[in-house]
């Protein structure tokens, strides 16, 4: 017979990180918005969630290690908000904000979850903020408490 190991989505007990970009504030504070309501609905004392800003997305990946480091979270969650421009400045702070988180969940054994909108365009990151597309933070939040529990299985 099969075996399966999930991990569900309850919060008690908790303690969430959370790493914010300040650029694009308008857009990241929904993120932010979707991922604590989301938590809190889930079970996640108020208390036990932890909000770090950082200036951009380029600087999430660092923020992201000293809080995954610090052993005093379950999960870190990252939200920012890159929306392509003019130039290739889009390609270097997307990528190496991707690389950066990434390997921060890779090294620190903690669920670090990518909640950094890569967009074309304002409106892009409007509807992925809290409209037609739903809202990424809140995804990323559930994507935590899930990954969470399900560490606890392995």
């Amino acid at each position: 017979m099969t075996t399966i190991i999930e991990g569900d989505f309850s919060g008690k007990g908790k303690k969430i990180g959370i790493a914010a970009s300040r650029f694009n504030d308008f857009i990241v504070g929904r993120l932010v918005d979707g991922a604590v309501g989301t938590l809190v609905r889930h079970g996640v004392k108020d208390e036990d969630i932890t909000i770090a800003w950082a200036p951009g997305a380029f600087e999430l990946p660092v923020v992201v290690k000293k809080m995954a480091e610090s052993k005093k979270y379950h999960a870190v969650i990252a939200l920012g908000c890159v929306i392509r421009g003019a130039t290739p400045h889009f390609d270097y702070v997307a990528g190496e904000a991707a690389n950066g988180i990434g390997m921060v969940g890779l090294n620190s054994g903690v669920p670090v979850l990518f909640g950094v909108l890569t967009t074309e365009s304002i409106e892009q990151a409007i509807e992925r903020a809290g409209t037609k597309a739903g809202n990424k933070g809140a995804d990323a939040a559930m994507g935590a408490l899930e990954m969470i529990n399900l560490m606890e299985k392995l």
